[in-house]
């Protein structure tokens, strides 16, 4: 049986060069507790990103 990605949160926010840090220092604090993080540039504008926060 495989393992559902739930996710928790999701917000859009203006995208800056040193945004994937805070997304990897989470993920790597945050992994043992069934948590996972994301970042992605939003479709429609370069100048926005998306941050998902997941349960694994």
């Amino acid at each position: 049986m495989k393992d559902k990605i739930q996710t928790l949160s999701t917000v859009k926010i203006q995208h800056t060069n040193d945004l994937y840090k805070i997304v990897d220092s989470l993920n790597r604090t945050l992994k043992e507790d069934d948590l996972m993080f994301g970042l992605a540039l939003d479709e429609d504008d370069n100048e926005t990103a998306v941050f998902t926060i997941y349960r694994t």
